[in-house]
């Protein structure tokens, strides 16, 4: 009788949870569509109502911009770049104030491998080669979309970038940066770690996340899905999106899989059965992003990154939680989200289970109880597995100064930087 009662309770929460997922889903679509609706109203009655417009010259600084570095901003999960969602901004506009400011689109659910391809392209030009081993492998197209002109197509040793992550977008960078290290991009033989002057990483996801397990990912393998479960629910739905292939509806979000050929054109019914039934497609590959995100996935990704002695690391690090006689607890229900506490609330009290084996050795649940809803602090504060990196906790600002390259100075907020992220 009771596991009769706790199954009802799951499946009521897998319901409450998947309709709110939606409605916030359609919710933040049908802004984006408002919004370029009243735009392209009010520039149509301006240029209507304004005959005579008086022209002003910009004052243009070319020494001063052209000195300074560009900013790029790479988003995290269910995240999108400039360009998608109309006038929506996933970085609060910060793209708008500065021309050296850079918002890439990557895939929002792609695999952190694909997206650090995808933006090495976006910001040097061409089309986005994938790799020809990675691509056999994971049953996709090894060429991708194409940039007639690359963003920062002078990017080398010489002019480097600042680059800011936002949750998974910080790995994204972490193994961009390696891959010009270890030269990995064709007809790019001079690529190095010096390319990246600086990574700040904002909430960032270096060491996976137990949101993962609770979504839906078996903590056995950090690779699978529960049979009934929130990602289960979010794969058949990216699964339909993308073979119905509605171009306009894709113009406004896409989740970046069309290196996989997933359109009613390319597959047909029969091909779509097949992705559903998890024989094709990323999901059975497992090359899309949420393998990336668990304890397991970031140990993997982790092995081969490193950090880099000419680069400047700096990480927010954030967290909603106190502790109360001893246990872990939301640390406050007036300053979060009622939604929000709930997803914090359920990562203080998630365990990995006993019959499982840990993920790491020395793994223990209450270092992992403090988070934000999305991710755990012990994740965001910098790269600790399988092996940490140096590192330095910063209270005040003299604690980092003088600045040295080479070591993640990291600054702890219990706060949210974001309150977009869905997984991380």
């Amino acid at each position: 009788m009771m596991r009769l009662w706790i199954s009802y309770l799951q499946l009521v929460e897998l319901f409450v949870s998947s309709l709110v997922h939606m409605l916030y889903g359609f919710y933040i679509f049908s802004s984006a569509v408002a919004g370029d609706l009243s735009q392209a109203l009010n520039e149509y009655f301006h240029k209507v109502n304004n005959v005579n417009v008086e022209v002003r010259e910009e004052i243009s600084k070319p020494n001063q911009a052209n000195d300074l570095p560009p900013i790029v901003l790479v988003h995290g999960i269910f995240g999108f770049g400039k360009g998608r969602l109309g006038a929506l901004s996933y970085f609060a506009g910060a793209e708008k104030k500065d021309e050296r400011v850079l918002v890439p689109d990557l895939g929002s659910l792609t695999s952190i491998y694909d997206r650090a391809r995808e933006l090495f392209y976006y910001l040097k030009g061409g089309q986005v080669d994938y790799g020809e081993e990675h691509s056999k492998a994971c049953g996709h197209s090894q060429f991708g979309r194409i940039y007639e002109q690359g963003h920062y197509p002078e990017w080398d040793e010489d002019h480097p970038i600042h680059f800011v992550g936002h949750s998974a977008g910080a790995q994204v960078i972490r193994v961009l940066q390696q891959m010009l290290a270890d030269k990995a991009f064709k007809g790019y033989e001079n690529t190095s770690e010096n390319w990246v002057l600086s990574v700040t990483s904002l909430s960032g996801a270096f060491n996976g996340t137990t949101r993962t397990y609770a979504d839906g990912m078996l903590p056995e393998d950090g690779r699978t899905l529960k049979p009934i479960c929130l990602l289960q629910l979010c794969r058949i739905g990216v699964i339909i999106y993308d073979w119905f292939d509605i171009s306009w509806l894709k113009n406004y979000y896409n989740f970046g899989f069309d290196h996989y050929n997933m359109s009613w054109r390319k597959m047909g019914i029969w091909g779509l059965v097949d992705c559903l039934l998890g024989n094709a497609g990323p999901f059975a590959s497992g090359d899309w992003i949420l393998p990336d995100l668990t304890i397991q996935g970031s140990i993997r990704l982790n092995y081969h990154i490193r950090t880099f002695p000419n680069t400047y690391y700096f990480s927010y690090a954030t967290k909603r939680t106190t502790k109360i006689m001893g246990v872990k607890v939301p640390s406050s229900i007036l300053g979060i989200h009622p939604l929000l506490f709930i997803r914090v609330l359920q990562m203080c009290q998630w365990r990995f289970p006993p019959d499982v084996p840990p993920p790491y050795k020395g793994y223990r649940d209450e270092d992992w109880q403090d988070n934000d809803g999305a991710l755990n602090t012990i994740s965001m504060t910098h790269p600790r597995l399988p092996i940490e990196h140096p590192n330095c906790l910063v209270e005040k600002e003299s604690d980092c100064l003088p600045l040295q390259p080479g070591i993640w100075y990291v600054k702890l907020l219990n706060m949210l930087l974001s309150n977009s992220k869905s997984i991380t």
